[in-house]
């Protein structure tokens, strides 16, 4: 490793990579080294504005002298083999979420790697959102007692395109992933989950076979009860919230808006501007912080959390849902990871 700015490649020059190479770039203890990425023209226009070099190749990449650690937003499918030649070249990871969306993949990933050493963290940033960090930092502290109720709201502005949905693995291994994440972050031992899916307005999800609206409720080993809601959807903007209802009280994390001001007349009361538009600047200020998680586990040789297990885990949630959805009953996942 170098002793002083770590060198770091990053896979993928798309909408994910563009905020990881600026944020890499903009690192007082990073240097951006190169970007890869297979259509090199996009690359190379984001290299350009990072002032690094791109390639086209995981081999050229892997190639450049003197790296420490990799940032992996290439497509999902591309994760598994990226990881383990990371791993290979002893180089620190930090992988987007999923790790892969076939849970039989990612187990035989695990195993190859286990005798490894090499940190690696993976990329389910709202547990660094200040806000959602703050709930269940108040929450550890004692401050509303033991917690009986999660409830988690995710709501999408507008579906993705049909040719990202149609590669996503569905809306519990795209969408709720990052929240079942989150209910783990405050209820890591979760023993059973119950899940409904509808498709109540988008006739070319429909036509995917997938949901555009869902619920998942969690069971925690202690009685814990997590609710989440999705849609793929919402008039009002980019919904984000959380709530941690405990025996002594409650926590909760609400949307954001670009100016906190609020104004007040004959017409109407607390009224407040658009919430922010979407994930990208939502939790720009989560992504910043994972980042510099990453660095500080890999400068302290402490092992980064969110973890590889921890991937492995939410996946294991997200295809539980899937189960429950189509089979109309309860899934129990005691044990499973």
């Amino acid at each position: 490793m170098s002793t002083d700015r770590l060198r770091v490649a990053l896979f993928g020059s798309g909408r994910i990579g563009q905020v990881h190479a600026r944020n890499i770039a903009a690192h007082p203890g990073l240097d951006l080294a190169v970007i890869a990425d297979p259509f090199l023209e996009g690359a190379s226009r984001l290299a350009d504005a990072t002032g690094t070099t791109a390639v086209q190749s995981a081999e050229e990449a892997f190639s450049t002298p003197g790296l420490d650690a990799v940032v992996i937003g290439s497509p999902t499918n591309t994760h598994v083999q990226l990881i383990e030649s990371a791993v290979g070249h002893g180089l620190a990871v930090l992988c987007e979420k999923p790790i892969d969306l076939d849970l039989p993949t990612v187990r035989a990933c695990r195993e190859r790697i286990a005798g490894s050493s090499v940190p690696i963290m993976l990329g389910f940033n709202r547990r660094f959102d200040p806000a959602f960090a703050s709930v269940r930092q108040r929450l550890e502290a004692g401050e509303i007692g033991t917690l009986e109720q999660l409830t988690i709201i995710s709501r999408d502005p507008a579906p993705a395109p049909v040719g990202y949905l149609t590669a996503s693995g569905g809306i519990f291994r795209d969408m709720t992933i990052h929240d079942l994440d989150m209910a783990r972050f405050f209820v890591p031992d979760i023993v059973e989950v119950s899940a409904h899916g509808s498709t109540l307005f988008s006739e070319e999800i429909r036509e995917l076979g997938d949901y555009d609206t869902a619920v998942v409720t969690l069971r925690g080993a202690r009685g814990e009860l997590i609710t989440i809601t999705n849609s793929r959807h919402c008039a009002f903007g980019y919904d984000q919230r959380l709530e941690a209802f405990g025996s002594d009280g409650m926590l909760a994390a609400g949307n954001l808006t670009a100016n906190p001001v609020r104004s007040y007349g004959a017409s109407g009361t607390e009224q407040a501007g658009p919430y922010l538009p979407f994930f990208l600047e939502r939790y720009q200020d989560a992504y910043r912080a994972e980042l510099d998680a990453f660095a500080t586990a890999i400068r302290t040789g402490t092992a980064p959390s969110p973890g590889f297990d921890d991937g492995m885990a939410a996946l294991v949630l997200a295809e539980a849902a899937t189960e429950s959805a189509a089979a109309g009953k309860a899934v129990n996942v005691e044990g499973s990871w």
